[in-house]
């Protein structure tokens, strides 16, 4: 298993922000997955667990796979409950404006051409999982890179609801992530198959994708 690096964002500013997603910049470039506990601004992570825990329930949706046309609910695949974040708090918006400069950044250091970036918020009640699965399939070329913020203060390691990250289809072992507020993990969509962990304790956190443009012919790209 992997050394876990601990980096603690202290402010959100220019230099500290510059600092972590060099260290991110680096885990994908040695190893296609990048795991910093602690390491989202303080203040946007308690800003996004306290509107999250504002939300109302009719402003969730029951997950489900697929896109489009291809869309559909499965209770065997998975159980959470999604909430998608489009700018319009403010938490929200400065969520999408740090994710843009780690999109930027990523850009001119990796030169991955990332185009769009959405994300949601996701609640895990008591119980509840998400089976082993890619976040995108080769040669689609759609979702690049995956992200995920932890919003927990004061998980134990026996609340469960680990995220476990496979390094391969063979990989049976895989690295646990426990989602601890604050902590990012980020890991290269086709490359990485993964899992959510029942756990004991409602379970909050924000999901997003960095997208390439696959729009053609008049047909936008991701489809709602």
């Amino acid at each position: 298993m992997a050394a876990l690096v601990h980096f603690r964002a202290g402010h959100d500013d220019s230099t500290t922000d510059d600092t972590l997603f060099s260290l991110i910049a680096d885990d994908l470039l040695s190893q296609g997955y990048s795991i910093r506990p602690g390491a989202l601004p303080c203040d946007l992570a308690d800003d996004l667990l306290a509107y999250q825990h504002s939300l109302s329930t009719q402003k969730y949706e029951h997950a489900g796979i697929g896109r489009g046309d291809d869309f559909l609910h499965n209770d065997f695949v998975r159980t959470d409950e999604i909430c998608w974040i489009n700018g319009e708090s403010a938490p929200g918006k400065r969520w999408l404006d740090w994710t843009s400069r780690l999109q930027q950044f990523l850009n001119r250091r990796l030169y991955l051409g990332l185009f769009s970036f959405e994300s949601h918020f996701a609640h895990y009640a008591s119980g509840s999982y998400y089976k082993r699965h890619y976040d995108a399939f080769r040669g689609e070329t759609n979702r690049i890179l995956s992200l995920v913020t932890y919003l927990n203060p004061g998980w134990a390691h026996d609340d469960g609801g680990e995220m476990v990250l496979y390094r391969d289809d063979n990989d049976l072992e895989g690295i646990k992530v426990v989602p601890l507020h604050g902590t990012l993990a980020l890991f290269l969509s086709e490359e990485f198959p993964h899992e959510v962990l029942p756990a004991k304790r409602d379970r909050y956190s924000v999901a997003g994708w960095f997208r390439v443009n696959t729009s053609i012919a008049g047909k936008i790209d991701p489809p709602r």
